[in-house]
């Protein structure tokens, strides 16, 4: 996977990355590693997540890493102002 790869080691069938990450996949990887950490990431999807849930948070993860990447001051946020903003602007149009 992209995260072994990163850190030099022999992937492990036990990896929690591996499925998420694979090595096609290095640069999505490396944006959420420089926001999160490999150990947050890897916290995260161990301790804090319901199994059923680890597909939505990585997605999660990976979505807040993207906007962070476009706009390092409001990341998600900024996005989020924006589109309701847009909304309020097409509402008055109606």
């Amino acid at each position: 996977c992209a995260a072994c790869k990163f850190q030099r080691r022999r992937c492990s069938p036990e990896c929690v990355l591996a499925p998420y990450f694979p090595v096609e996949n290095t640069a999505c990887f490396m944006s959420c590693k420089r926001l999160f950490g490999v150990s947050n990431m890897v916290r995260i999807l161990t301790e804090g997540v319901q199994p059923a849930q680890k597909d939505d948070t990585i997605k999660s993860l990976i979505l807040e890493a993207d906007a962070r990447q476009r706009d390092p001051v409001y990341g998600s946020a900024g996005i989020i102002t924006t589109l309701r903003e847009e909304v309020a602007k097409l509402q008055e149009e109606l």
